[in-house]
């Protein structure tokens, strides 16, 4: 897993635009204010493109491939069509699963089940109907969170309802594929609940 991952603190920005189809972000080291990672969906069929612009675009699939800044693969995130709710796969760097998310019925505010590659519960992604502010779970303890509140360096991006900061606790080790599975939920929730 690229060091890259390891760290705790990330800002998401999405690139807006008035006819785009595609999902596209950048996330910023809050540190330096530099692109450490760029998320690209790039080869959109034509005509996920025009459903992408009518009311069925939150059952649109998606591929998004995260990389570094200089353009080494980290993880791709992608689902198939969705009918009546998501399940999401997140592959690592050479294109093993990692693990899955399982959007729940009927949740206010919304809901995922993080699961690992072999099925097993790992987290939950758990957000408020009324705000943007989500808490990845598991046990009772908080793992991570992604608020579009943050009062540290780098609050110069928040002038945008499209960007908000990722902060994965001090508890989840830096090797874990936890940590993979966290940074493709936060490209979810955006596209899965927010769109």
């Amino acid at each position: 897993m690229n060091p890259i991952l390891s760290q705790n603190l990330f800002l998401v920005k999405e690139h807006i635009g008035m006819f785009k189809a595609a999902n596209n972000y950048d996330i910023y080291d809050p540190q330096t204010n530099q692109i450490i990672m760029n998320c690209r969906e790039n080869n959109l069929g034509f005509f996920t493109k025009i459903l992408r612009f009518t009311d069925y675009k939150r059952a649109t699939p998606f591929n998004v491939e995260i990389t570094t800044a200089s353009g080494e693969k980290l993880i791709t995130v992608r689902r198939g069509v969705a009918i009546f709710r998501s399940t999401v796969e997140v592959l690592d760097e050479k294109d093993r699963l990692v693990g899955t998310f399982k959007q729940k019925f009927f949740s206010i505010g919304g809901k995922f089940d993080i699961l690992d590659k072999n099925d097993k519960p790992v987290a939950t992604l758990q957000g408020k109907w009324t705000g943007w502010d989500f808490k990845f779970s598991h046990e009772n303890k908080q793992l991570a969170q992604v608020s579009k509140k943050w009062a540290g360096l780098g609050k110069e991006f928040f002038t945008s309802a499209d960007n908000y900061v990722l902060q994965i606790e001090e508890n989840v080790p830096a090797d874990s594929s936890l940590r993979q599975l966290i940074l493709g939920a936060v490209m979810c929730i955006d596209m899965v609940l927010k769109e």
